[in-house]
C-alpha cells in the first residue's frame, strides 16, 4: 500500500437505536445506526406495512386480489366471448 493516500482506520463500536452493539472496523471514530439486522424487518419476520396515504388500499379496490390464474382465465373468456359474437356475425340467419 502506498503511504499518505489511506484513511486512517479505527476499531469502533457500532450501536443502533434498538441497543444492540458490536465491534466493527471503520473509518470514522463513532457508528449510531438507525436499524440493524436485530431490528429490521426483513430479518426479524415482524413485516409493518405503514401506508399514511392509502395508496394499498385503494390498489386492493381497484384490481382486488389478483392471480396470475384468474388473469389467465379472463382473458380467456374475453377471447371465446369475442369468438362467439364474430362467429354470430359471419353466419346468415
Amino acid at each position: 500500500m502506498k503511504e499518505g493516500i489511506h484513511p486512517e482506520y479505527f476499531e469502533v463500536e457500532a450501536r443502533c437505536a434498538c441497543g444492540a452493539t458490536w465491534k466493527t472496523r471503520s473509518t470514522k471514530k463513532e457508528l449510531h445506526l438507525e436499524i440493524c439486522s436485530n431490528c429490521h424487518p426483513f430479518f426479524t419476520g415482524r413485516q409493518k406495512l405503514i401506508d399514511p396515504e392509502g395508496r394499498v388500499e385503494r390498489f386492493t379496490k381497484k384490481f382486488g386480489s389478483q392471480t396470475v390464474a384468474s388473469v389467465k382465465e379472463q382473458l380467456k373468456r374475453r377471447k371465446s366471448k369475442a369468438k362467439k359474437s364474430v362467429v354470430s356475425q359471419t353466419v346468415p340467419k
